[in-house]
């Protein structure tokens, strides 16, 4: 089940590749009504207490499938679903301490209509 925020706490964790921590996601939700086409994202930021990660280390998981932020434009035919959340990726070397974080999340889309 979704939160009602964009940013869902459940999924939020550092993320291990062979025994090292690499980075964090932040799962996100899409709080338009209608799926958003991947062609229409721009690039999403995240801030982490303070600390700002831009497009360069930020990757997208959509429905199992990782896009970088460059290549989302080449995906015309691929929909983020309002009912499935978004993992964004970010890589930070040594990922999060462990404890309460103020985390912000700017995703910007363009619309059709």
């Amino acid at each position: 089940m979704l939160e009602q925020p964009n940013i869902q706490s459940r999924g939020f964790r550092n993320i291990s590749e062979n025994g090292r921590i690499t980075g964090f996601q932040v799962p996100v939700r899409l709080t338009h009504y209608r799926g958003v086409w991947l062609s229409q994202l721009r690039p999403a930021t995240v801030v982490v207490d303070g600390e700002k990660f831009g497009k360069e280390l930020i990757t997208w998981l959509i429905d199992g499938v990782t896009y970088a932020q460059a290549e989302l434009k080449d995906y015309p035919d691929v929909q983020w679903s309002t009912l499935t959340p978004a993992i964004l990726q970010i890589e930070k070397p040594g990922g999060l301490p462990l404890g309460i974080h103020d985390v912000e999340v700017e995703v910007k889309y363009s619309t059709s209509y």
